[in-house]
């Protein structure tokens, strides 16, 4: 069994990534290809965005977005200390401040109703991360940074399909990123990113950062970085996202069989009224984790912990002054959850195998 299945898919769009792939070993033009912007304009069409533009990794994404919003030291970021290193760490290389508002205990992202308390004269922006499948409350955190002259920047690198009331993940922030990881939702052969927006200005910055900082070949007009998408990764992806609306109700199909199996026995993922998850990952809170890790192991079913220490928590950043903070909702969350396997090509087998071990060791 695998926590995530990338054989089993690979194998059902074999062909077609194949011809992808040796139509670009026969035209040969390996970065910025045709395929990087034939790519950009579907992720447009399928988030419902103006401008969406590719670039080497998630965390570079998040690294340009900062740059092109001008976040540099000293300045505040509001985000939440229950994420993946890399949301924290950009703000951090920066040197700006991060200031963390703690999550909603039932969808383990930010709590919008803390947000508003932490602004001061120096926030320069927001930065929720849409965590596990499911957007952050975006609607709620754009009204609270349109009242403040602030600009939010959503980690999508774990919702890229999801929805609020219909509105795609990447279609609401002022920027929003995401991650083409192999294990996400939507993910490459390698590493690979992405940025959206719906501001002419900043999209045009974003494609000159991501590029050197070159407006046109060899003119340099603001400083950048080497983190284009390599033409191959942007081919595999044209056929995964014609793949993946049908993946993610495969996905959901799996979560409401894992969510009636365990109601009322364990905490469950919380899908808020109007939202719409992509279950990046199907994630469950057990108070013995360790015990129960050791069982599932035992039982051949791959199990993983997403996130096992909250970023204040984390030693570089009790070195940069944020050890003495609490966040009690975060630190719970992290001593607790345990991610179930989650994909979408899991077969009822495999699901009734991880149903009956996990009721057996709750």
């Amino acid at each position: 069994m695998q926590f995530i299945d990338l054989k089993a898919q690979y194998k059902l769009a074999e062909d077609a990534i194949q011809k992808r792939i040796s139509d670009v070993l026969t035209h040969g033009q390996y970065i910025m290809g045709k395929e990087v912007s034939e790519l950009e304009e579907k992720l447009e069409q399928f988030v419902g965005c103006q401008h969406a533009m590719t670039c080497a990794n998630g965390t570079d994404a998040l690294t340009i977005a900062l740059d092109v919003l001008g976040i540099s030291e000293g300045d505040e970021i509001i985000s939440t200390p229950f994420t993946f290193f890399a949301t924290g760490e950009t703000v951090a290389i920066k040197g700006a401040k991060l200031v963390f508002a703690d999550i909603d205990k039932d969808t383990y992202n930010i709590d919008v109703s803390r947000i508003e308390e932490k602004i001061t004269n120096k926030t320069k922006a927001i930065l929720p991360v849409s965590l596990y499948g499911q957007m952050s409350d975006m609607e709620a955190i754009m009204k609270i940074a349109q009242k403040h002259n602030l600009p939010v920047i959503e980690d999508a690198a774990q919702s890229f399909g999801a929805e609020i009331n219909g509105q795609k993940s990447c279609s609401i922030a002022t920027i929003s990123t995401t991650s083409f990881f192999p294990a996400k939702p939507l993910g490459c052969y390698g590493d690979g990113g992405a940025l959206f927006t719906n501001d002419e200005k900043l999209a045009k910055a974003i494609k000159e950062t991501r590029n050197h900082g070159q407006s046109a070949r060899y003119t340099h007009t603001r400083l950048g970085y080497n983190s284009r998408l390599d033409t191959l990764q942007a081919a595999i992806l044209l056929e995964k996202l014609a793949m993946f609306p049908k993946e993610i109700e495969l996905r959901q199909n799996i979560a409401m069989r894992y969510d009636e199996a365990f109601r009322n026995r364990v905490k469950t993922p919380h899908v808020k009224p109007g939202f719409k998850s992509v279950f990046a990952q199907y994630t469950i809170e057990v108070e013995d984790r360790e015990n129960f890790i050791d069982n599932m192991k035992k039982a051949d079913i791959p199990i993983a912990v997403h996130y096992p220490i909250p970023i204040h928590h984390q030693p570089i950043f009790k070195d940069l002054g944020y050890g003495n903070q609490s966040y009690p909702l975060a630190e719970n969350a992290s001593s607790k959850v345990v991610s179930l396997p989650m994909h979408p090509y899991l077969s009822e087998k495999d699901q009734d195998k991880i149903i009956n071990t996990v009721l057996k060791n709750i």
